[in-house]
């Protein structure tokens, strides 16, 4: 699965929300994809369009253009049907930064994530 992105949000710690890191985004055909973790727990909750998913075992990969999520052939359902979802970033205005600390706080101890910024 692949859609495009203006925007990707982050939030690598949300002290209002018991420290949980968040990564959201909108796509230009108004899909929703939500990604969160609470640092104290093994699993990654995933929400695509409205459908939460709880995952471990994902494997990230991000760059300055793209950010591709991975997960188990067993964790299909949470992507509809598909093994991985590829956002295409079509505009500058990320904080590239801040989504990178967001990610490896996600998936610190539960997938792996690869930086190619």
């Amino acid at each position: 699965m692949q859609f495009k992105t203006a925007l990707l949000f982050a939030t690598p710690c949300d002290d209002e929300e018991d420290n949980m890191a968040t990564l959201c985004c909108h796509s230009d055909k108004g899909q929703m994809f939500l990604m969160t973790r609470y640092p104290d727990e093994d699993t990654v909750d995933i929400t695509l369009d409205d459908e939460p998913s709880t995952l471990d075992g994902l494997k990230v990969t991000f760059s300055a253009k793209r950010l591709m999520i991975e997960v188990a052939a067993g964790d299909t359902d949470a992507l509809n049907g598909d093994d991985f979802l590829e956002i295409l970033l079509t505009a500058d205005g990320t904080d590239l930064a801040e989504v990178e600390e967001t990610l490896q706080n996600i998936l610190k101890g539960t997938g792996t994530y690869i930086s190619e910024l």
